[in-house]
């Protein structure tokens, strides 16, 4: 089975994946890592040199060239990934897509204390970015409640996420 870890930016999709993956003993994927591997360049220099629009056309490819192969992996997505085109009924064919869910003001520490540089929040305030998010968090939600899965922040370890999943897969058997 493919996992599609989806959820806002910071939320822990890449951290519990990897953790995931390894109980699984299956791959884990980073589809923004692959897209800037294959790109040469980090997201945000995708983002500064050719825009948004084409990031998420790349995006839209990466989830297309899925449909040819069938390998079990978990893959962490980037946050707007679910909410463009059709990919999120794309993710939702493709395998079993699982929303982390988390409350604004710890997506907002999260960010706030991150290595990992992200386009929309660059040059943003605390107070700025708590909007932002919020704003933004809304919106998206629209689309991360599609998935097939919801985890709530208390159940947010491998385990529970284990058992979602079985769970879920003998709901589809």
């Amino acid at each position: 089975m493919r996992i599609f870890l989806i959820g806002y930016m910071g939320s822990g999709k890449s951290t519990l994946g990897k953790r995931l993956a390894k109980a699984l003993e299956i791959p884990f994927v980073d589809i923004d890592a692959e897209i800037e591997q294959t790109q040469g360049k980090s997201i945000t220099a995708i983002f500064q040199d050719e825009g948004e629009e084409h990031f998420r056309r790349l995006e839209e490819k990466f989830l297309m060239s899925l449909k040819n192969f069938t390998a079990k992996a978990v893959y962490a997505t980037g946050g707007g990934m679910p909410c463009f085109y059709d990919n999120l009924s794309l993710l939702n064919s493709l395998g079993a897509t699982v929303y982390l869910k988390r409350p604004t003001s710890e997506l907002l520490h999260r960010l706030m204390n991150s290595k990992k540089e992200r386009p929309l929040t660059v040059g943003k305030t605390k107070e700025e970015l708590y909007e932002f998010i919020e704003m933004h968090l809304a919106e998206r939600e629209l689309f991360y409640e599609k998935a097939k899965i919801t985890v709530p922040r208390s159940k947010q370890n491998v385990p529970s996420l284990l058992e979602l999943i079985q769970q879920f897969e003998n709901n589809q058997a």
